[in-house]
């Protein structure tokens, strides 16, 4: 029974090699982006309508599709994770932010615009309102906070507060 593949690796902690995930979303394109990345079919099919219309469908399908399907795969992810806040390609260790402050409405406009230090790092989608705002707590770091757009702002903020709890705090 000791051989059995059902109890081999039994002594062993199931999540010692899986990465502590607490938040995770991709800030892909809103519909409306989505759509009009769609009118790029009709456009690339009557191009090549004069040579052939079979050939011009095909293509006109393939070009829709072909962009829905790249603005997808290429949206970022702003992920909580082994301690670390990563937006996109870049990545903080969250004991060196500070609180983080959800923005919803006119308070995220601000934030993204006029409010918007030029010296922080920011991840700012269109079509998605919440932003969070991560001051950086390091005084060597010449950034003074973090910005992100998310569609779940509290969420994130509580992940990367959790985050930073569990990080301070003395593992058993």
């Amino acid at each position: 029974m000791q051989n059995s593949p059902r109890h081999a690796g039994a002594s062993r902690d199931p999540n010692a090699t899986r990465p502590e995930r607490l938040y995770r979303e991709r800030l892909g394109p809103s519909l409306w982006i989505l759509v009009a990345a769609a009118l790029a079919a009709p456009m690339a099919a009557l191009v090549l309508t004069p040579v052939d219309t079979t050939v011009a469908l095909v293509v006109g399908a393939v070009v829709g599709v072909l962009l829905i399907v790249l603005m997808i795969a290429a949206a970022p992810v702003v992920e909580v994770r082994d301690g670390e806040l990563h937006a996109g390609r870049a990545h903080i260790g969250v004991e060196f932010l500070g609180v983080p402050e959800p923005h919803v409405g006119d308070d995220a406009r601000h934030a993204r615009g006029a409010g918007l230090d030029p010296r922080s790092w920011h991840l700012i989608r269109g079509g998605i309102d919440g932003v969070v705002v991560i001051p950086v707590t390091d005084a060597d770091d010449p950034t003074t906070a973090w910005v992100i757009s998310s569609r779940t702002p509290d969420r994130l903020c509580a992940a990367v507060r959790r985050a930073q709890v569990r990080r301070s705090t003395p593992s058993r």
